[in-house]
């Protein structure tokens, strides 16, 4: 194997993302559509690692480098998967906040889980074994394995190929200081009234339209960038509440949370406007990106 190997693992934001049920186990069922994003970023530099150590994992957050993190936990999984993985020595620099609802661990697994099958040889994975593995890490692991648009059901580890039909505009990313914990968050929504908890017909239209590719339906984005989970979050986070409105105010054409949170994306048709609102956002604490999309 290489003497050291960089991986950069890029985040995730969600278009929209319906809680359609929930199941007989504890997991909540979701319908929602996935976009990648080159930042923020995590990065893991990869060694080989002492004989018979396993994985020597260290983290540049104080705390995140136990056997609870994705990165053990995936490989952990692909040894028993693929009957042996090498002995690394790995070193995680945060990027990607967390609490943020961008997929940051998840990201760092699939990184992981991709470059153990590269060395592989005979042992590597089928691309479903892969999958499969991935899925017992995390829900959103699979995503980046595939990294492109999908839309995302079932816990959204079942994806489909979409076409969310962003041609031409810009995302701005906002990541506040805030964070938000997922178990909570669905605790949170599981206690809302049932008609806090229905999706807007647009949403259901938007993700059947971006999942066929078909272009020739409309897309009404301040319709259809819907998240279930604002209902639950907002209103004990009044400060997003407020970030989501001031997009609009500085001209978004859609916004929404992503995930749980606390990371919000606004849509916009014109880069100097998209930029304007990144640098007020900023002025006011709270870290931005803009991607064309």
């Amino acid at each position: 194997m290489p003497a050291a190997q960089t991986l950069v693992a890029g985040c995730k934001v969600n278009l929209t993302l319906a809680i359609t049920g929930l199941r007989p186990d504890g997991y909540h069922e979701l319908d929602t559509l996935f976009l990648p994003l080159p930042e923020p970023h995590d990065v893991l530099t990869v060694q080989p690692g002492a004989p018979g150590s396993g994985l020597a994992l260290t983290c540049s957050t104080p705390g995140l480098a136990g056997p609870s993190n994705t990165v053990a936990k995936a490989y952990a999984a692909f040894a028993r998967a693929a009957g042996a993985a090498p002995d690394l020595a790995v070193r995680l620099d945060k990027g990607i906040p967390s609490g943020a609802g961008l997929g940051g661990g998840s990201a760092d697994a699939a990184a992981l889980l991709l470059y153990l099958n590269s060395l592989a040889g005979e042992r590597a994975l089928a691309p479903g074994a892969l999958a499969a593995v991935a899925a017992g890490v995390g829900a959103d692991v699979p995503f980046f394995l595939y990294n492109r648009p999908a839309r995302g059901q079932g816990v959204g580890e079942r994806l489909t190929p979409a076409d969310p039909g962003l041609d031409g505009l810009f995302l701005l990313l906002l990541c506040p200081r805030e964070a938000v914990n997922t178990g909570w968050a669905y605790r949170a929504w599981d206690g809302l009234p049932p008609a806090r908890k229905t999706p807007p017909p647009a949403v259901k239209d938007f993700l059947t339209w971006a999942s066929a590719g078909d272009k020739r339906s409309p897309c009404f984005f301040r319709a259809c960038l819907w998240n279930s989970f604002e209902n639950a979050v907002f209103p004990a986070h009044p400060g997003l509440r407020g970030i989501k409105e001031d997009l609009f105010r500085r001209g978004a054409c859609g916004a929404c949370l992503s995930g749980s949170g606390a990371s919000i994306l606004g849509l916009f048709r014109e880069r100097d406007q998209a930029e304007r609102a990144a640098e007020a956002f900023s002025r006011e604490g709270v870290t931005s990106f803009v991607h064309q999309t």
